[in-house]
């Protein structure tokens, strides 16, 4: 084989080339990076990519899937949280597949489904969920799922035409971030119900492929995306800094937790401003707000108060909240480090809302006051 017919050594190429075209537009004014001062931010979300790209689809098959984690402590992307787990499987819908499991303690589990985010493309809808009150458990927390093949009353979710990709979500409600702990995890296997033979040997045709899944990957979630105040947002995001819209479903939104009530607004604070939010955590099986870089990365929780949840919230003698967003630690409960960024997004989230959730509320002070 020659260097021009290497069809593996065209496709890494094409790869580098995506990264130059990444580097020029999606980091650059076409896209208004430079415009918040988080350049670095950009820069450190596309090695995300890069890293999740190469460990998640370069060896993707959905035929003999495993699962493997979507993001770290140090691999952060797509809204990554510091009190959940997430697991992910490529799947074909014209297949069935056993899953089997046990709940380690998590509070919330739930299994989604991606439509056509197979070959590392980006998932057109969440197709499907299927969560833990459809489950059910050992007195030890096993459990044991189906997905596609004949239809069953519990423990088992459709697959539509399209479904490329199974999520899962394993959701911790501790005082600490369960994602800071590297040896926290969940045990979960996948198999084919119909059992398939090994695979073809690696060839030129199948690392070119691998190559390919990749670059798909990254300019799926960079170049693919709308650009800066072209995206239509949902009616749970808001584009005021500062003020939050009132949490809801996101329906069928692509990567999305079908069953959770979510809210998400940008902060916008002077060096010597705080952001103070009242409200009340609802009845609900988990609850937690955290901050994002504009990339979706969340903040250094492994080092920093980067968000809370309820287990690790102090609240005032009525039963509600008050936090504070805030560049240096003011003194007072419930501090969310903003590293310094005067510009962010906070998220939350409320899964499995017995009621309507009470829209937080906020008010920018002076720093100086708080203290």
């Amino acid at each position: 084989m020659t260097e021009t017919d290497c069809e593996s050594r065209q496709a890494l190429r094409e790869l580098i080339a995506l990264l130059q075209e990444v580097d020029e537009r999606y980091l650059g004014d076409e896209w208004s990076a430079p415009m918040f001062g988080d350049l670095p931010d950009g820069y450190r979300s596309v090695a995300s990519l890069l890293e999740g790209a190469l460990y998640l689809t370069f060896e993707l098959d959905a035929e003999r899937p495993f699962f493997r984690r979507i993001v770290t402590r140090s691999r952060k992307m797509l809204g990554d949280n510091a009190d959940a787990i997430y697991y992910t499987a490529p799947i074909r819908s014209d297949r069935a597949y056993r899953v089997t499991g046990n709940l380690a303690g998590a509070v919330y589990l739930s299994f989604t489904i991606e439509r056509e985010s197979g070959e590392g493309g980006y998932s057109t809808e969440t197709a499907g969920v299927l969560n833990d009150d459809r489950i059910d458990f050992s007195a030890g927390g096993d459990f044991e799922v189906f997905f596609g093949g004949a239809s069953r009353d519990r423990n088992w979710l459709e697959l539509v035409e399209g479904a490329s990709e199974i999520i899962v979500r394993c959701y911790f409600e501790d005082p600490t971030p369960t994602a800071a702990d590297v040896t926290r995890m969940v045990p979960l296997t996948i198999e084919p119900v119909e059992p398939v033979g090994p695979p073809a040997p690696w060839d030129d045709a199948s690392v070119a492929a691998g190559w390919r899944r990749v670059a798909a990957f990254v300019r799926s979630r960079t170049l693919d995306q709308p650009k800066p105040g072209e995206r239509v947002q949902p009616t749970w995001v808001s584009t005021t800094p500062n003020v939050f819209p009132k949490p809801e479903l996101p329906g069928t939104f692509a990567f999305a937790a079908a069953d959770a009530a979510y809210s998400m607004a940008p902060y916008l604070l002077a060096p010597d401003e705080a952001l103070v939010i009242t409200g009340r955590w609802p009845k609900c099986r988990f609850a937690s707000v955290a901050l994002w870089t504009r990339y979706l990365q969340t903040y250094d929780y492994a080092h920093r108060s980067a968000g809370l949840n309820r287990a690790s919230t102090q609240l005032e003698p009525d039963g509600s909240f008050r936090m504070v967003l805030a560049p240096s630690d003011p003194g007072v409960p419930n501090w969310i480090d903003t590293e310094g960024k005067p510009f962010g997004m906070v998220f939350w989230r409320f899964f499995l809302p017995e009621d309507d959730v009470e829209t937080p509320q906020a008010m920018v002070v002076k720093l100086a006051d708080l203290r």
